[in-house]
């Protein structure tokens, strides 16, 4: 056997052994009519992780295990703009996924996809292809790291197990971040969101009680505040945040804490969890007149239209 032929069998033997380590950890998820998707297991007691856009339904969640078993599953909660939610599957000694550091994935780095669209694996082999910092999801969720890869977007791509040559993994896969694109959300990012899933049933945001939509500012009051948008106040809530601060109908909000708001979902991504609690100053105009109040974050339990009502 030539050189490169034994290079060629070795590389395709690690690639199979790769593999399999890796599908140990992959299940499949049956959460909507067509097309079932794939869970990778967080935890031996059955806790799952997948993508929240797979799940159409709470009730009747089927999870097909590593062992060929199907089990059924209760959906423990999903937060949407992050595409991840939280399983528990009828069944333990479940073997987690091994989540490696979070700088492995660099631009060019080799990677494993690996699914499970029915009884078998499928495995993809592709590229990470583009990475980059912090970033925010469509919906306003914060991923802590933006990875996106070659992988080939076929059925049973979203929830699957994404790995590097170290047999570790480098994240979840998703095609629910960005549309047409093969991400991977990172382990920094599961484990905080998983944290939240499985504390609360779901990830707990800031809430201030109103509702905006954005409005060009006037020439005169561009010029005086150096902003060309505002966010119109077109709904306070009783008893809510910015009712307590005093904000009111017709309210233009120019800054929270610093930062200019010229869309609703630049709020909504400014009232992370961890600022639950915090004191902030929001500049506004009311009657063209700017002024500033003081407002403390509450806890939004249940939220309204998204990127709408904060």
């Amino acid at each position: 056997m030539s050189a490169s032929l034994e290079l060629l069998s070795q590389l395709s033997g690690q690639l199979t052994a790769l593999t399999a380590g890796a599908a140990a950890h992959v299940v499949r998820v049956e959460g909507r009519r067509r097309f079932p998707a794939s869970g990778v297991v967080w935890s031996p007691d059955g806790v799952i992780v997948t993508a929240h856009h797979t799940l159409e339904r709470d009730e009747e969640v089927l999870v097909g295990l590593p062992s060929g078993e199907t089990v059924a599953a209760e959906v423990l909660g999903r937060d949407p703009t992050t595409d991840l939610a939280a399983l528990r599957a009828a069944a333990t000694g479940l073997d987690p996924a091994p989540w490696g550091e979070e700088a492995g994935g660099s631009p060019g780095a080799l990677l494993v996809g690996v699914f499970r669209p029915g009884r078998s694996v499928r495995v993809s082999l592709g590229l990470v292809s583009r990475a980059a910092g912090e970033f925010r999801a469509r919906r306003g969720g914060r991923i802590d790291r933006y990875l996106e890869t070659s992988l080939e977007l076929k059925p049973g791509f979203s929830g699957g197990l994404a790995v590097g040559p170290d047999g570790q993994g480098l994240g979840l896969a998703t095609a629910g971040l960005l549309r047409g694109a093969a991400m991977v959300v990172p382990p920094s990012t599961l484990q905080r969101v998983m944290r939240s899933l499985l504390a609360h049933g779901e990830v707990r945001r800031g809430y201030l009680g109103i509702a905006t939509h954005p409005v060009p500012l006037a020439p005169p009051l561009r010029a005086r505040t150096g902003e060309e948008l505002a966010l119109l106040v077109v709904r306070v809530e009783e008893d809510s945040p910015a009712a307590r601060a005093g904000i009111v109908l017709g309210d233009a909000l120019l800054s929270f804490g610093g930062e200019a708001l010229q869309d609703p979902g630049e709020l909504l991504a400014l009232l992370a969890e961890d600022r639950i609690g915090d004191t902030v100053s929001m500049k506004l105009l009311r009657g063209g007149e700017e002024r500033e109040v003081k407002l403390t974050i509450g806890v939004r339990e249940r939220p309204g239209a998204e990127g709408r009502r904060v």
